[in-house]
């Protein structure tokens, strides 16, 4: 039985601290050098308690319809079962053991002659 809705977790780096957001459609881009992330999920707000990371998320990417993402910032993509919260999170320098990829991942071969 295939499923019909697919979710997927993109944790990445942003100007110092580490997005964690959810999504519908997660591609490589035309754009070299970066993913394509469409469809941003974000919860009801149903509840009592308001979470002030994802409000601020919300605002963030209230216009959005989709964003591009440097390849070198992405930490991980997960598929996930069900949609869970979407959070900002500080990085701290306390030994944390997220590494970025080293950069620039694409380079260009100069002429020796």
């Amino acid at each position: 039985m295939a499923r019909s809705k697919q979710i997927y977790k993109i944790v990445f780096h942003n100007q110092g601290k580490i997005y964690e957001m959810h999504a519908k459609r997660v591609n490589p881009s035309n754009l070299l050098g970066f993913i394509e992330v469409e469809g941003l999920l974000f919860g009801t707000g149903s509840g009592v308690l308001v979470d002030p990371s994802e409000e601020r998320l919300k605002a963030e990417f209230a216009d959005v319809k989709r964003t591009y993402i440097p390849m070198q910032a992405v930490v991980r993509i997960d598929e996930v079962e069900k949609e869970g919260i979407n959070k900002i999170v500080a990085v701290s320098d306390k030994g944390d053991n997220i590494t970025p990829f080293p950069s620039p991942i694409f380079t260009t071969k100069k002429d020796q002659t």
